[in-house]
């Protein structure tokens, strides 16, 4: 009997640590468990400690809350030019009614990627293959509004979709490839002629600055050889007008007269000197003999200018 009694209570041991085991249920940060009771949706258990019913209550669905990557498989697309291009891209999502999660969809993950992929079948049927390229935002936001209008009945949030790959096929790329060879030896040839034309500019414009600084310079330099000469003449001129006006003052004083006859004689006299030194021809008055009348007459002269 006492046997008995001991695996009777080893029995109810076990049963009873079962049944706190199936009592208590303790949910992760982040986390939402979906609770049925007898086969129907009863709650949604939080995070932290959390009490249901054994055998009765069963934990159904486990979803996490956290934002979760999703691959997208790569796909071949076709665009409006018919140009087959290969997408691949990568989804963003979040569950935030757990309830809907569990109930809305058999595999909402399987359901957005098809949803996901369809759509960008659709975009990328609208563009050209070159939009393609400079548009993936544009891209991107249109599927995440699409898919996020459905993805609202399957309790999930689609945050993002980026597009990882583009991939044309190799002929494509070998002939966008030529194409941007000859659109850069082209930008480079451009390039070349505007820093030859630059050059000649600035070669032209600097012989043009340097003619006008040369002709300035020969300008300014007449102007002060003109305003030298101009100022040389007129001190010249008070010069010899001073110089007259002493004489004559020097004339008009007592003595000055013989003083101009004795001058004037010494300088007829040196003149016919020096002539009589060379071998020129030369006409002399009649009455070179006669030196008195020939003072005399220039004297006349003299006293006709006072």
């Amino acid at each position: 009997m006492e046997f008995t009694f001991g695996t009777v209570a080893l029995v109810f041991f076990v049963i009873a640590l079962v049944f706190i085991f199936k009592t208590i249920n303790v949910v992760p940060q982040q986390h939402a468990w979906v609770v049925e009771r007898l086969g129907k949706f009863h709650a949604v258990l939080a995070p932290g400690l959390n009490i249901v019913v054994p055998f009765i209550d069963r934990i159904a669905y486990k979803h996490s809350l956290k934002e979760i990557p999703l691959d997208v498989p790569p796909q071949v697309c076709i665009t409006k030019d018919n140009t087959q291009l290969q997408v691949d891209g990568i989804l963003y999502f979040q569950v935030t009614d757990a309830m809907r999660a569990s109930y809305g969809s058999s595999n909402y993950i399987q359901a957005i990627t098809q949803l996901a992929q369809t759509t960008l079948r659709s975009v990328i049927g609208k563009m050209e293959l070159d939009k393609t390229f400079e548009e993936r935002d544009h891209i991107n936001t249109t599927i995440v509004n699409a898919i996020d209008e459905s993805a609202a009945n399957w309790g999930v949030k689609v945050l993002r979709y980026e597009i990882k790959d583009l991939t044309p096929p190799a002929e494509i790329l070998h002939a966008m490839q030529r194409q941007i060879t000859a659109e850069r030896e082209k930008r480079a040839l451009i390039a070349a002629s505007e820093g030859r034309r630059q050059e000649q500019i600035n070669i032209a414009s600097g012989e043009r600055e340097a003619a006008t600084l040369r002709s300035e310079g020969e300008r300014q330099a007449a102007i002060n050889r003109a305003q030298g000469e101009a100022s040389a003449i007129v001190a010249l001129a008070d010069a010899s007008a001073a110089a007259l006006r002493q004489v004559g003052a020097a004339i008009r004083e007592p003595g000055g007269m013989d003083a101009v006859n004795l001058r004037v004689a010494e300088h007829y006299v040196d003149a016919f000197a020096n002539l009589a030194k060379t071998n020129n021809s030369l006409i002399v008055p009649a009455n070179m003999g006669d030196m008195s009348s020939v003072i005399a007459s220039a004297l006349q002269i003299v006293k006709a200018q006072k």
